[in-house]
């Protein structure tokens, strides 16, 4: 218990000898510590998750995740560190308030940051559900889009092909009703078609040539009515009608597990809404409720450390923070002065030097006159 409580008043950012002098004030930087600690834990496990989903497919996409996780943990851990280190209980409540404001605004930042791939976990069932949907209405899309950019490049075809079946269907009704006449002239039935007279006459002969035209047209038109076929059919795979198809389950299964993080997130988003646009309330204060968990576990330690009375190792440690600063002036005041004294004898001893230079050289100029 001793390692434990003394690893979480350093996860506090505490000063341990300092504080193990002032027993009341031990359980307070505990809790502080262990919540600074669980907080970077639960950022490591969400980086590490979104870390996994960036590289998923590859085959070191695990190590990258747990490489990750840990760098993630770590600058999250030492940043929490630092900010509930760095708030003193000097001064008062507002001016505290006032200190910890861009601390506990970057707290936020790092809860939402955290909290978003652990949501992305946690609704995964529903995320994989709402990216099928997504998936499936978007390869409907492409298939309608498809299609009509078909029909509009290919529309003279298009058209022609259809007035080709129009006169199909029309001379396959009127060979149709030409052969039932002719058959009624050969038998001799009296209508308003025909003239009565059994026997293959000259009315007859009329009616089966009228019929050989309209067959033998009937076989040109299926002619190019085969050939426009066959040629639309190698636009349609040509521009990739034929082969796109709706997606099955199974493929849809596959494309929701290899989702990325952009896609999973923007899923994420979208399970806040109904189908009509309107906010699915339910699922949305779920999904917030998450995320504001995590904001508050965030902010926890800036919050206990500012609603926690002024202690003794609180005022120990401005004391020990004037001291430090006291001894820090004294110091820089011993540099100056012993600066200021090497100074001033480096001066001394250069302008003496100086002189005797001088004088020497004054004496030497002065016998070499006298000799002259």
């Amino acid at each position: 218990m001793k390692k434990v409580t003394r690893f979480f008043w350093f996860c506090s950012g505490a000063h341990v000898d300092t504080l193990k002098k002032y027993p009341i004030e031990h359980n307070k930087y505990v809790g502080i510590g262990a919540t600074i600690f669980f907080t970077a834990l639960f950022a490591s496990l969400s980086g590490g998750y979104a870390m996994y989903f960036v590289f998923s497919g590859n085959a070191f996409a695990v190590g990258f995740a747990i490489l990750f996780g840990l760098i993630w943990g770590t600058a999250i851990f030492n940043m929490d560190r630092y900010i509930v280190s760095s708030i003193n209980k000097e001064g008062s409540m507002n001016q505290q308030i006032l200190q910890a404001t861009p601390r506990i605004l970057l707290a936020i930042m790092i809860g939402i940051v955290i909290s978003r791939p652990l949501e992305l976990k946690i609704f995964d069932k529903e995320i994989r559900s709402k990216l099928k949907t997504a998936y499936l209405k978007g390869q409907h899309t492409k298939i309608d889009s498809l299609q009509k950019t078909y029909q509009q490049k290919y529309a003279q075809e298009l058209g022609k092909n259809n007035d080709l079946k129009k006169e199909k269907d029309s001379l396959e009704r009127d060979i149709n009703r030409s052969r039932y006449q002719l058959n009624q002239e050969v038998f001799g039935d009296k209508t308003n078609q025909t003239s009565g007279i059994i026997g293959y006459g000259t009315y007859a002969k009329q009616k089966a040539d009228v019929l050989k035209e309209k067959e033998d047209r009937l076989k040109t038109v299926t002619d190019n009515l085969g050939q426009m076929d066959s040629y639309l059919g190698q636009r349609k795979d040509y521009e990739g009608v034929n082969s796109t198809r709706l997606f099955n389950e199974k493929q849809l299964d596959s494309l929701s597990n290899v989702a990325g993080f952009a896609d999973r997130n923007w899923a994420l988003g979208q399970l806040s809404y109904n189908v009509d646009g309107t906010r699915d309330l339910d699922t949305y204060m779920a999904i917030s409720f998450i995320g504001y968990l995590f904001i508050l576990f965030e902010c926890l330690p800036v919050f206990v450390k500012l609603m926690s009375p002024r202690g003794p190792y609180d005022t120990a440690l401005a004391k020990m923070t004037e001291a430090n600063n006291y001894y820090a002036d004294k110091d820089k005041d011993r540099d100056i002065a012993v600066t200021d004294n090497t100074y001033d004898h480096s001066l001394s001893t250069d302008i003496e030097r100086r002189k005797q230079i001088i004088t020497a050289q004054s004496e030497y100029d002065l016998g070499r006159q006298t000799y002259d």
